[in-house]
């Protein structure tokens, strides 16, 4: 019959807690028992413990793999990537080549460029080194006159100009001019200055 009662209930339980201690054999069964459940708890627990976080780790990594944004995609876009791939900018400015003439020469860079080489190949004999420096002055930059100090205008092969001066390059703010002479063509730079238009430096053409 069933048990109805508190009282009885009890009364079993006293039972079943005092069985252990009514003899040692009874207590070496009861320990044994008792040690053959932990053991078995021991073994399963973990497997079962185990094995749910497992899935758990394959969830996590699963969905995390599902977030992970691809090349072109925002990292919130959803799986299907639905987003506009981003555009690459280039990590620097391509430079433009050069123009070898970007606008036409200047008259006055024309005419301080054939105001100068006429007082360079005029160079009588008996004319100082001083007076032919003083001639060229206001055709040519400071920085240049103390160029042209060391030279000895006497050295100076050619004597006249032998045809119109032509235009090699020519930019906003300098000119690059080939005068022939009949000592062999020079090459003339002049730049705009503050005062204007002046001779910054020649050199001797090979060959001409």
């Amino acid at each position: 019959m069933p048990i109805r009662t508190n009282r009885g209930r009890a009364a079993v339980y006293r039972k079943l807690w005092g069985w252990p201690l009514r003899s040692p054999r009874h207590l070496a069964v009861a320990a044994f028992v008792v040690a053959l459940l932990l053991t078995g708890a021991g073994i399963v627990i973990p497997k079962v413990v185990g094995k749910n976080g497992g899935q758990v780790a394959a969830g996590g990594s699963s969905t995390a793999a599902t977030t992970t944004a691809r090349p072109g995609q925002r990292p919130d876009a959803g799986p299907g990537g639905n987003n506009l791939p981003t555009s690459s900018l280039p990590n620097r400015l391509t430079s433009t080549p050069r123009p070898t003439s970007t606008v036409p020469p200047a008259p006055d860079a024309l005419n301080t460029v054939r105001d100068w080489a006429q007082r360079w190949v005029d160079h009588p004999e008996g004319l100082s080194a001083q007076e032919w420096l003083e001639r060229l002055r206001p055709f040519t930059t400071r920085e240049y006159m103390a160029i042209m100090a060391s030279i000895e205008p006497a050295n100076i092969r050619s004597t006249r100009l032998t045809g119109d001066i032509r235009a090699i390059t020519s930019f906003e703010k300098s000119v690059e001019v080939e005068v022939p002479t009949d000592g062999g063509g020079i090459r003339v730079i002049a730049i705009r200055t503050d005062d204007g238009w002046r001779v910054a430096n020649y050199e001797q053409v090979e060959g001409r």
